[in-house]
């Protein structure tokens, strides 16, 4: 009799419990499979050229990367500072990016070390000494907090390596020095097997179409360019090459296109630089089987799904 009675009861409320169980669990299932699937967030800034012109752009551009909840890094690529590097410079660009609220590396552009303080009678940067090369890159670093000019770090299946134009003597504008290139060569030969991503201020040679004088020049790629076309055929598992330098709108055509690809290897990722009333924005998210990227337009506030691109790591190196 008492099993009876409960009959009616049990109708009702076994319904409504797995009802609840189902919601619950599949909660706790959805909330811990974004966490887990969320990819790493890249978001890239182009040549600052601070303080520059353009302020209120370049200040509402950081407002917007700040307000972006799925970005884990902020790359910035070469030309932080608008002039030569000097103290006044580089405690603008210090005070700029004190204002963001994520991790932030940053890599060192000709603008950054390479000149000489007073412009010859002409009004033309004059290349500076190995003195003077040395004591701007060392303000650099002190001025962001760093022990080198460049490094490298592991997210995931992926090596981040940060490269700066440091070469003290050349006359071209985005050189390595020899050691940098040594340490380059050492660093890829120890990790064959991680998809690495390179970030340097310049792109490499013959990554765009020749849309002006500059395009492709010696001064406008990545050097020592023999060097790193060694590297590079020596080490498949570089996959992608990040530039700025060459200040590419992404209303070039060469923004987003085939011939952006080295070698039939590396494919290089160029970016616009901050001087500019309609600034851009490059994004990386790296999933573990393949790099999406997005651009967003600060000028319209919104992404341009006609540029978004995903760029495969080789397939060998995947599975470790």
């Amino acid at each position: 009799m008492p099993i009876l009675q409960a009959r009616p009861f049990m109708k009702t409320i076994f319904p409504l419990l797995l009802a609840f169980l189902w919601i619950f669990c599949s909660g706790l299932h959805i909330e811990g499979t974004s966490a887990a699937e969320r990819p790493f967030g890249i978001a890239l800034i182009g040549d600052p050229h601070l303080p520059g012109n353009e302020l209120p752009a370049k200040e509402r551009l950081l407002r917007t990367i700040n307000g972006w909840d799925d970005i884990d890094r902020v790359v910035v690529l070469g030309d932080i500072c608008k002039g030569s590097g000097t103290a006044a410079e580089y405690a603008a660009a210090k005070k700029y990016f004190s204002r963001l609220n994520k991790p932030l590396r940053l890599i060192a552009g000709n603008h950054d070390y390479l000149y000489e303080d007073e412009m010859d009678g002409e009004g033309r940067a004059v290349k500076a000494s190995p003195a003077t090369r040395r004591l701007k890159l060392a303000r650099f670093t002190e001025t962001f907090g760093m022990k080198e000019a460049y490094g490298s770090e592991q997210i995931g299946n992926y090596l981040l390596v940060y490269l700066s134009t440091d070469d003290l003597e050349s006359a071209h504008l985005a050189k390595l020095s020899e050691g940098q290139v040594a340490w380059l060569g050492a660093l890829l030969g120890r990790n064959r097997r991680l998809p690495t991503i390179v970030f340097f201020h310049a792109p490499l040679a013959g990554t765009l179409k020749p849309y002006n004088e500059r395009t492709n020049k010696p001064n406008f790629i990545a050097q020592p360019a023999v060097r790193l076309y060694e590297l590079i055929r020596e080490n498949p598992q570089l996959f992608l090459w990040i530039a700025g330098h060459m200040h590419v709108p992404a209303t070039n055509e060469s923004y987003s296109s085939p011939v952006n690809v080295y070698e039939k290897q590396v494919t290089v990722i160029h970016n616009a630089d901050l001087e500019r009333k309609r600034p851009w924005t490059n994004v990386l998210y790296l999933h573990p089987e393949r790099v999406t990227v997005h651009t967003y337009d600060h000028w319209q506030k919104t992404w341009l799904a006609d540029l978004e691109r995903t760029v495969i790591p080789p397939g060998p190196l995947i599975s470790r």
